[in-house]
């Protein structure tokens, strides 16, 4: 009796999902809970488990296809798997993985060696020992970039991975696949029959191809979410500096003993989520939505820190701010970013934020006019710290410099309650202790 893999229950604002990529095809042996199909929602990346173990009897949807809730993707035939698919390397993964190893430069030596060395062995080839690092390596990796190395063949071992904690980019299977090609045609003309001395070299062409790919669904979202706000909200932004000195030389002072006691650094996005719950308990507007020709005010603080992902740019929220200590906030934070670059976040936790904070500083951004996230009524942007001379006291200092940038809906929050929460915030961050005892 077969199992049928279907589409689980998509959000109630999700109508349908694309499906990325299969990780089994027919006659492949699976094992219960492992992930079969990646499929991706205007937000996240979902992954479905295989329902018992058995082989993957029948795809019935391809890659590509828009899929809703409940829809058949595949059978499986339920039953132990058979002996030689659990233990036995996959016969194509082990043709991709020679071929990725085949395909790197080589000097001519290291080429003749490794052939005299395959003779004295009587031309079995040498077990690998890298197979817990392409494990890894498969690991960190989302499904765009798994299914971009599924169809060039490529070892995920083989590629240098520039990504965070060393996770491999769609960018770097592209760079790998432009070294492959290239390294291939050097082997090619190395191996030709010599040509004479003489023979002149043509000058390089520089190429002029195009690629066209499909937005992901996350992109056309965004694309989406951001024509909306334009089209919809009247958007002003006004801007302000921040002294960082105080800031920075309490993080010196107790980084060492805030990781000790809570096992993770202390940062600025802490300093910045507190400062900004203070300024809108001050200004509640700023907390506040349209709805129709009402506004809802809202009195608990949700706040959304933007993350940035291959994906493109996800908003995870931090659901009561205000109950947080500096350790909840930080904890949150890093769990928000890894999950979010790993495809693995929950709808819930990225729908319902009240107000949005976003740091172009990390990509080095000296100052930006951010966009609202529809329906909220205010985003602040943080941007580089930057040493720049300022007039303190009378005299001219060097001290390390933010411009912060506070986009708001003109609809419902004028001028006036605009720049205020900017000062609000810039005196919490200027004087710390503020934030500690709440004043």
């Amino acid at each position: 009796m077969t199992i049928e893999i279907k589409v689980p229950q998509l959000p109630e604002s999700v109508a349908d999902a694309t499906l990325v990529a299969w990780h089994k095809k027919a006659g492949d042996a699976v094992r219960r809970d492992e992930n079969l199909v990646d499929l991706e929602t205007d937000k996240v990346v979902l992954e479905v488990p295989a329902p018992a173990d058995g082989v993957l009897k029948e795809i019935s949807i391809a890659e590509g296809a828009v899929v809703s809730s409940g829809q058949v993707l595949g059978l499986v035939e339920p039953g132990a798997a058979p002996a030689e698919a659990a233990e036995a390397p996959q016969p194509a993964a082990e043709a991709r993985r020679e071929a990725a190893k085949e395909a790197q430069p080589e000097p001519a030596v290291g080429r003749a060696g490794r052939a005299a060395a395959r003779q004295g062995n009587g031309g079995a080839r040498p077990e690998r020992a890298a197979r817990p690092a392409e494990e890894t390596a498969a690991l960190k990796m989302g499904p765009a970039v798994r299914k971009l190395l599924e169809e060039h063949d490529i070892d995920p071992a083989a590629v240098p991975a520039s990504g965070r904690e060393g996770r491999i980019t769609k960018g770097d299977v592209l760079q790998y696949l432009e070294r492959r090609e290239t390294h291939a045609d050097v082997e090619a003309e190395t191996e030709a029959p010599p040509a004479p001395a003489a023979r002149p070299t043509a000058p390089p062409v520089a190429g002029r191809g195009e690629r066209r790919i499909p937005m992901t669904r996350l992109r056309a979202r965004i694309a989406e979410r951001l024509v909306e706000a334009q089209h919809t909200a009247a958007m002003l932004t006004t801007f302000n500096e921040i002294d960082m000195s105080a800031v920075m030389a309490m993080r010196a002072r107790y980084q060492e003993a805030f990781q000790a006691r809570y096992g993770i650094k202390l940062g600025f996005m802490s300093f910045f989520t507190k400062a900004c719950i203070e300024a809108l308990k001050q200004f509640p507007l700023l907390n506040a939505s349209i709805d129709g020709k009402d506004i809802v005010y809202h009195e608990y603080f949700d706040i959304g820190i933007a993350v940035s992902t291959d994906r493109g740019l996800v908003v995870p929220v931090l659901r009561n701010a205000e109950t947080m200590s500096f350790a909840d906030i930080e904890r949150a934070i890093r769990d928000y970013g890894e999950r979010a670059r790993a495809g693995s976040l929950g709808m819930e936790e990225l729908t319902g934020g009240t107000f949005t904070i976003t740091n172009g500083g990390i990509f080095g951004s000296l100052m930006s006019t951010p966009i609202l996230n529809p329906p909220q009524s205010g985003i602040l942007g943080m941007h580089k710290i930057e040493e720049r001379p300022v007039a303190v006291a009378g005299k001219v200092e060097i001290r390390p410099m933010m411009y912060v940038a506070l986009t708001y809906d003109h609809r419902i929050v004028d001028g006036r309650e605009a720049v205020q929460f900017l000062v609000h915030v810039k005196e919490q961050i200027e004087d710390p202790a503020r934030l500690i005892l709440g004043i």
